[in-house]
């Protein structure tokens, strides 16, 4: 369980953070951005669920897990792999989770008509949100595959994020009226 009775510490004052190992890192540290980006993501999420719980309360119930699936996420990024015996088992995200994920995309994507045209981000303020969340996750993933091109990242968190984005783009046409709503491309138009 996690306590925290004082919220400033005073150790990142030099611009480190501590990792869940307690190794410092400077808060710049590539892992620290992959993380930070994740929890950024998450609050994109909470964001969207203001839109969501009323109006679509089956695709809240998905972001609520999300939300909780992405805290994992970060402890597992929070923890590199060592040498050294854990204290603790760390947490890291499964290939259940994995599953979890896809399993919400078919749900959702059984409802939508096949697309003709790229979908520009908008529609409803669900939506729109959704849309900001798949853009945020993308670049957590962009810093997560640099990060495991230097240090091991686990493969079902590296498939978690990339499948996340994936559902953040059906989830948002799902709100969009099931796509009905979706704000189409059209190449060209203002030429």
């Amino acid at each position: 369980m996690v306590v925290l009775n004082k919220i400033y510490t005073k150790t990142g004052d030099a611009g480190t953070t501590a990792l869940a190992s307690g190794e410092r890192r400077p808060k710049h540290d590539l892992r620290v951005e992959a993380y930070g980006t994740v929890d950024e993501t998450n609050a994109v999420v909470g964001l969207a669920r203001q839109a969501t719980a009323a109006a679509h309360p089956e695709l809240d119930a998905v972001l609520a897990r999300i939300q909780n699936d992405l805290f994992d996420l970060g402890a597992d990024l929070a923890t590199p792999e060592s040498d050294e015996p854990p204290a603790y088992p760390p947490l890291r995200v499964t290939d259940a989770q994995v599953s979890a994920i896809e399993a919400a995309i078919d749900r959702f994507n059984a409802d939508l008509s096949p697309l003709r045209s790229f979908v520009l981000p908008g529609g409803s303020p669900a939506a729109a949100q959704l849309h900001l969340a798949r853009t945020v996750s993308r670049r957590a993933e962009r810093l997560m595959t640099e990060l495991a091109s230097r240090e091991t990242v686990s493969r079902p968190a590296l498939v978690y994020m990339n499948r996340l984005s994936d559902f953040f783009f059906v989830a948002a046409r799902w709100a969009n009226d099931k796509g009905a709503a979706d704000v189409l491309w059209v190449p060209g138009q203002n030429r």
